[in-house]
Order: C-alpha cells, then structure tokens, then sequence
C-alpha cells in the first residue's frame, strides 16, 4: 500500500489493482463518485459519509489547502482512490460516474486572500470542467456554494431569494463573487442542457479536520485557547454567526444530493450567537484564563450570518440535531489531542501563479 508521501509524487492512485473478476464485476456495478477536495475538511466527511453508503468514491485534490492525513484511513479501502489534480484543469475520470460533488476551494479567508487567483479559478473554470464532465457522464452532480454569496446582508435571517449584498472589487469579493458565478454558470447548465444539479449554501460549520491555523473563528479561538493566548475579536464583537456540526451539514448534503431540488438550499444551523458572547463559551469550554482583547473589523467582514432553512426543511426534511454545546466538546477534543506542533504550526504559505 502506498504510503501519504508517495501519494504526494503520483498523481494518480488506484485502490484495486489486481481484483479478482467477480470484485470487478461488482463494482463495475456500484454507483461511483466523484468529490473534489476530498482531502480537505468537509470533503474527507463527505469521502466517510459515501463509502459508508456504498458507493465507489474517487477523491480529487491538489492539496493546495488539503491533508492527505484527513484520508489516509481510507486509503487501504477497495472502493477508494485518490487522484491528485487541479479541477481548474481539464478533469478526466475514466469509467462510469453517477455523481460528482465538488467541494475543492479555499474556504479561509487568510487562504483566499493570499491565493485570490487559484479561488477564483476553482470554482469558475474547475466548476465549468466539472459541470462538463457531468455532462458527459450523465452524472448529477452537486456544488458547494456558501452563505457568502449574501455578503453583508440587509436582510436577517438569510433566505434564498435573497439576493445579497456583496463588494465585487473588495478583498473578499475573490470568493464571494466566484461562488455567485459558480451558482449561475451551474444553473445555466440546468437550463440549457437539462443537467441534474444541486445548489448547497453552506453556512459557517466546524467539527474535526478543521485546520487549527486556517484563520477562522471557531478553530482561532481554541487555537489561542491551548497556546494561552488572549482571544482576539475584531470589531466590537457583536457581528454574529451560527455554527453548524459536520455530521449535521453532511447529511443535509447528501439528502440534497438525493432529492429532486435543483434551487440553492441553505445548510446551516440556524442558532445564532455574537462573536463576543462565543468568545466567552471558548473560554469556558477550554477551562483558560485568557481575557477577550478587541482588534478592528476586516474590510467587508459580514456584520450578520442566520440561515433561513425552511426549504430545507420543507423539501429535505432537515433540521440540526447536533446542539453547539455537545459539537464543541467533540471538536475541542479533537484539537486538545493534535501533535503539539499543529499548535504552533504558521499559516500556511502558497506559491504564486
């Protein structure tokens, strides 16, 4: 079995070499899927969540923002494999596929304002080829969108007719904007070519596989938590969020996926709180005694984020089940178990392109 370095050099790897024919057979006849950012942390969930349903999964991944360590246990697994690709590029995946979910882009702000050009990319020119690739396979396929395409909203809580308040030209308009064209190009090809697509607004979410120095809030403030630091908020602290569990977001996704809804959907766990009040659960959460120290807000940082999930819950069914109290125990220990080095590891840095 190859090992998560050797992985790194190849830019390909296929689990089931040297199959019997009746395992081959059997496959053959499985359905396969494709999910792009499989290595990163709400696509490695999404890898467990479909080998779990009995799909054959093929992961794709440049690992600009991704870890192979958040896969390595499905490495070993006959009905998985890795590619390592840049969907910016052309995508090809030999065989059948019945579903794609692209989840490759940056999701941190400190990463896409240091990599603007690649996330913009990812889901301009990777969701054109992906959407391609549906096509051509006659796959339904699924894309990640996200709550920022309502920037800072005018309107509380957030619905999906709602259509945004976004800086095309700011710092965060990268992202935010190359998701708003991703939803449209995505429709488009639903419009014209009668493509089987899903639209997911994914609202903020945190559980493990979170990258502790990724910028933000929830994993920066347990991150400054264990290290002993103050915890830093920006702006006066009132700005609020609302923290959806992965394993709450992933089935939402996957009964998304499963549906016949073609309009964005929102996920997310409607339970807001402010940035100051979360502060003050951290501290309490991790027994510290750090104090909370104020700095100024970032340009364009959303001043309000609620989902509105009545569609979900009317078409899907869906509603959170996990309760913040209960996810931030299981996810606190996930970071109080990291290598003491994950502590103090820098942001990452990125080559220019």
């Amino acid at each position: 079995m190859a090992n998560a370095a050797s992985l790194q050099r190849s830019n390909l790897v296929i689990k089931y070499k040297g199959c019997s024919a009746a395992l081959f057979k059997y496959e053959k006849h499985m359905k396969r899927i494709l999910i792009t950012g499989a290595a990163g942390f709400l696509g490695s969930h999404l890898c467990d969540r479909y080998i779990k349903e009995g799909f054959k999964v093929i992961g794709m991944d440049n690992l600009i923002t991704g870890d192979l360590k958040n896969i390595e246990h499905l490495m070993k697994l006959e009905n998985f494999e890795f590619y390592h690709h840049d969907v910016s590029k052309y995508v090809h995946v030999p065989g059948e596929l019945t579903h794609i979910l692209h989840f490759a882009s940056p999701a941190s702000p400190i990463d896409y304002l240091k990599i603007p050009i690649q996330t913009l990319k990812v889901s301009s020119l990777g969701t054109h080829n992906l959407l391609g690739l549906a096509l051509a396979k006659k796959a339904r396929i699924l894309v990640a969108s996200t709550s920022e395409v309502y920037g800072d909203p005018l309107v509380h809580p957030q619905t999906e007719d709602y259509w945004g308040n976004v800086n095309p030209v700011g710092p965060r308009g990268v992202y935010d904007e190359a998701k708003r064209f991703q939803e449209a190009i995505t429709m488009a090809y639903h419009t014209y070519h009668g493509l089987e697509t899903r639209i997911v607004r994914i609202f903020n979410t945190y559980g493990p596989r979170m990258r502790l120095n990724d910028g933000r809030v929830l994993p920066a403030f347990i991150g400054q938590a264990l290290r002993g630091e103050d915890l830093t908020v920006f702006g006066n602290g009132s700005q609020t969020r609302s923290f959806c569990y992965v394993d709450d977001l992933v089935e939402g996704i996957h009964r998304l996926m499963m549906s016949d809804e073609s309009q964005p959907v929102n996920i997310g766990n409607p339970s807001e709180i402010t940035i100051a009040d979360f502060a003050e659960e951290i501290i309490k959460l991790t027994g510290t005694k750090q104090k909370v120290i104020y700095k100024d807000l970032p340009v364009d940082d959303p001043k309000q984020r609620q989902p509105d999930i009545t569609r979900a819950r009317r078409i899907l069914g869906w509603e959170p089940k996990v309760s913040r109290q209960e996810g931030l125990k299981i996810t606190y220990e996930y970071f109080r178990n990291l290598p003491k080095e994950e502590l103090f590891k820098d942001h990452k840095d990125f080559v220019k392109k």
